[in-house]
């Protein structure tokens, strides 16, 4: 599976990531890296979730993370 990552930097300062196939996957962070680590690992605890609750269909054998 492959995920895609937007990443922006908001007027404030702070950076929004957001996992754009995912609904409700987007955090903030101080930093840009600091914002796409915590929106891969936002988006792991979601799969997992999915996955123990049997909604994830298809196969989690690979999960890819590109950013934009």
């Amino acid at each position: 599976m492959k995920f895609r990552i937007e990443v922006e930097q908001e007027v404030d300062g702070r950076w929004i990531a957001e996992v754009m196939d995912m609904p409700g996957v987007m955090v903030y962070g101080e930093t840009q890296e600091r914002a796409i680590a915590k929106a891969k690992a936002l988006a792991l605890r979601v799969l997992a979730d999915r996955v123990e609750n049997e909604e994830q269909s298809g196969a989690l054998d690979s999960i890819i993370f590109a950013t934009a």
